[in-house]
Formats: C-alpha cells, structure tokens, sequence
C-alpha cells in the first residue's frame, strides 16, 4: 500500500492502517521491531513528524512500545477485560495466562460507615482487607483490594491465596457460592503506590474498577482494584434495538 496524498484521510492515519496492515500480515511477534522513523519516512515520502506522529498513537493506543536507545517493538495484545463474575485467576487460566498473587497488605479493621453501607453490615463489624497484586505469566497487571465481612467468612486470613482463586476458597471453604454481581468501571490516573506496584509511571493511565459480588441475596465482597489500562481493554456485544421497543 502506498499514502495517498489525495485522500482526505490525513498521511499519519493512512500510515497507521499501513502499519497495522503490515504487523499482521508479516506475523510479527510481541517485541518483534518495526521499522525505524528514518526508514519509514523514506518508504513513504512521509517527514520524519509524521511518522513519529503515527508511532506515538500506536503506543499510546498499548500496539507499539519503544525502547529508548534501541527502536520500536510490537506490544502484547491487551486482554479483554472479563464482563461476567469470575475470579481473577479462572479469568487468566481460561486465557491461557498463568496467574500469580503477591500479597501485599492483610488485616481485619471495622468498617466505616460508607464500607457499611455498601456491604451491608453495621458500622463498626469487622472487615477482612485483602490487598494483593495480580500477575499473569509473571507480568504485573492489577492491584485488588477486597473487603469482606469476618462475620461471613471467618479466618480468612489464615488461608494462603497463592495460586487460588479467592471465590473457589470462599465457595470451598464457606459454602458461599458468588452468583451475582454489579461493576463500575471508569478511567483514571494511577498513584505513585499502584504505580511502583505496576511498574509503570506516577499518572499514567488505569482502570478504576469496583465491584460488589452476592451469594444468594447477601453482599460479600466489595472489590476495588487498579488495573493497568496498556494491557486491557473492554469488549461487549451489542444487540440491534427491535423495531417498536422504543
């Protein structure tokens, strides 16, 4: 394909589908290199400023990576963020990742009234914290920060979450079965904490996401966790609206 400096699609977009193109039809790999600006631009007749302009969209958008000193590399694919309530672990395994856990902080402290409200509970009940850090294939992807009431699941802190899926320990070990849920999801910054947790830079880009799971009626936990926004991204189908729905 060549840049058509007649289209009204600007030369730098043009270029990304080129490149985009390229990648799949070359079967690059993850961290495969892609051409340089230099050599980009003498492909296409493109000024360096334009190349480097589509470079910087392909890495903002997670497709592209640099390496100072050294070039520009295909990224992993980002993982679909699950819709449905699954664990963490069962979500990476049914992908094909191994998943890990770090723990990073546990304690049980009562809850405030806003944690109350949510779970349900009487200000002041004690609240397992479970705070942990999520990988898969050893690669840092989310921080999580679950609460949960001691009432409904009572030495939970002595039970070791390595390479276990917190709800298969809650339906295991305390008959509760998590059937429903609701999740927000919204974008955010993340703190200089989450950040050295994640490896990436103080402010860069994250999922914010918080989630309330029930077994039969009864909330059980209140999950809010970080995730890495260059390594995810959200899918759902949609359905057409019927005629005279409305």
């Amino acid at each position: 394909m060549e840049i058509d400096p007649r289209s009204p699609v600007p030369k730098y977009a043009q270029l990304r589908e080129i490149l985009l193109d390229w990648i799949e039809e070359s079967r690059l790999g993850v961290d495969d290199a892609v051409p340089s600006e230099r050599e980009l631009g003498l492909t296409y007749g493109l000024s360096r400023m334009t190349v480097r302009q589509t470079l910087d969209q392909l890495v903002d958008e997670g497709k592209l990576y640099r390496v100072p000193g050294k070039g520009t590399f295909v990224a992993r694919p980002k993982i679909e963020m699950s819709l449905r309530l699954a664990s963490f672990t069962e979500d990476m395994r049914a992908r094909g990742f191994e998943p890990g856990s770090q723990d990073l902080a546990r304690r049980v402290a009562p809850a405030s009234g806003h944690l109350a409200r949510v779970l349900g509970v009487a200000p002041g009940d004690p609240i397992h914290h479970l705070e942990r850090l999520r990988t898969a294939d050893g690669e840092p992807m989310a921080v999580e920060r679950s609460n949960i009431p001691l009432a409904l699941a009572p030495e939970l802190d002595r039970h070791s979450l390595a390479g276990r899926s917190l709800y298969r320990l809650l339906e295991q070990e305390y008959n509760l079965l998590l059937d429903s849920g609701e999740q927000t999801i919204e974008a955010g910054l993340c703190d200089a904490t989450d950040a050295k947790h994640l490896g990436l830079t103080a402010g860069s880009a994250v999922l914010l996401l918080q989630r309330r799971s029930y077994a039969n009626g009864t909330c059980v936990e209140l999950a809010i966790s970080t995730y890495r926004a260059d390594r995810y991204q959200l899918h759902s189908t949609l359905d057409a609206r019927r005629s005279g729905t409305g």
